[in-house]
């Protein structure tokens, strides 16, 4: 397992509502008052489900200790000084959000397209991990289906190869935006990742019927961890009566029976859905009812996407164990260039790299959590060729700051503002 170098620190979705309108948006205008308050309202007491179970959160949701490991993630093992036993590092980044001027910095003199610069400051930490996960926010259907952000996005295939080149393995792909350009959208994508990338595995859509044992696995130094991606909707538009299978959908029958399944054929599983409020900087009561579920059907890791900003991170349980799922709510965008403007505009431009360490206890043979934490993002937009790219927020300078064009349209962005953004939602989790 290769370690990464890594500083330890002591509008509308016009963008992502159904075409021609905007979601229900309740954070979209949060405003620093929201932004405080945030991690201020996720505190360690239970949480009421609508259902009217009770989800108990641990006293230490984030699992702060007094000192990060060596590479800032938070270390969950009983024994630290145990030997390192046989171990997974998984990561994954929020949503690849390709608006307009997002796709224009990529179009290049000769007519092609070249998204590498979005993730050349990334590249070294996305390969370093064994797996990599992506949420794959818009539809890939390529140039013959017309490249186009909001409200109805459709990506060229050479998104595609920068994920691949930055070293994504897992790409998923169940968003409230799969159905933008329909069934033709849905089979371009798969074809395009079929004949071009058949080993990278993509979650979320297909092209056939889902049977028993479709689940995505992966395995290696005899662990083996199950994959489910879903989300709640598509933005109104309804699936292709010849394939009402081709999105993966939060149905709740269905979520159950699957996850009955990976808990048979996998020693970990890993739940990532498209969930919650856009702009929300805290779970909605839709998150808290589906993390329930996922609990009671023993799922062990959550990865949320879809609120385009960041939410905070816990552990979840019962009361006799109150360690039995983590939960990262929102990663928020890897990459966009919204259109919205004023208070909590530039909230959207802060995302993070959930990162994650699965190992086998060598004492009970159990696949867990052994270390976990969360990387700070900052995507910068300027205008002209390759003007957009993310920046680990460590590495993001004032002048930088100064230099990212969202500044005119949230007067609020700087880096200090990124900062405490960050330290209200995550606390001492991020590095």
């Amino acid at each position: 397992m290769e370690e990464m170098a890594v500083p330890i620190p002591g509008t509308v979705e016009d963008e992502s509502g159904p075409a021609g309108q905007a979601e229900s948006d309740p954070g979209k205008n949060a405003g620093d008052d929201e932004m405080l308050q945030a991690a201020e309202s996720m505190g360690a007491e239970d949480t009421a489900l609508e259902d009217g179970t009770e989800q108990q959160a641990t006293e230490n949701p984030q699992n702060i200790t007094d000192e990060g490991s060596q590479d800032g993630l938070q270390d969950d093992s009983s024994d630290p000084d145990s030997e390192a036993p046989s171990s997974i590092r998984l990561i994954m980044v929020g949503d690849i959000l390709l608006h307009t001027p997002v796709e224009e910095s990529a179009h290049q003199p000769d007519g092609s397209y070249d998204f590498s610069a979005i993730f050349a400051n990334e590249t070294e930490h996305i390969s370093a991990a064994d797996l990599a996960l992506v949420n794959q926010e818009v539809i890939i259907g390529g140039e013959e289906l017309g490249v186009s952000g909001y409200p109805a996005f459709n990506a060229p295939v050479q998104i595609g190869d920068a994920l691949v080149d930055a070293g994504f393995d897992v790409i998923c792909q169940a968003t409230n935006h799969a159905m933008d350009k329909g069934k033709r959208g849905i089979l371009n994508d798969l074809n395009f990742w079929d004949t071009t990338y058949p080993d990278i595995a993509v979650l979320g859509i297909r092209n056939t019927p889902k049977e028993q044992g479709d689940i995505y696995l992966y395995e290696q130094n005899d662990i083996t961890v199950a994959f489910l991606n879903y989300t709640y909707g598509t933005n109104g538009i309804p699936l292709p009566e010849d394939m009402p299978y081709a999105v993966d959908l939060l149905e709740e029958s269905k979520v159950r029976s699957e996850l009955r399944e990976a808990e048979e054929l996998a020693d970990f599983t890993v739940v990532i859905p498209h969930w919650g409020t856009e702009y929300r900087l805290k779970p909605d009561s839709m998150q808290e009812k589906w993390t329930n579920i996922f609990l009671e059907e023993g799922a062990d890791l959550v990865l949320g996407a879809h609120p385009h900003v960041i939410e905070p991170v816990e552990w979840v349980g019962t009361e006799e164990d109150p360690e039995q799922m983590l939960v990262y709510y929102s990663l928020g965008n890897f990459v966009n260039w919204t259109s919205g403007t004023g208070d909590g505009t530039a909230n959207r431009m802060v995302g993070g790299m959930a990162e994650v360490i699965i190992a086998r206890d060598p004492e009970t043979g159990e696949v867990e959590i052994s270390e976990y934490g969360i990387r700070a993002l900052v995507c910068h937009v300027s205008s002209g060729l390759g003007g957009v790219t993310v920046y680990d927020l460590a590495d993001y300078t004032e002048d930088l700051a100064a230099e990212n064009e969202i500044i005119r349209q949230d007067g609020h962005f700087s880096r200090d503002y990124c900062t405490d953004l960050c330290d209200n939602v995550w606390g001492d989790l991020w590095y």
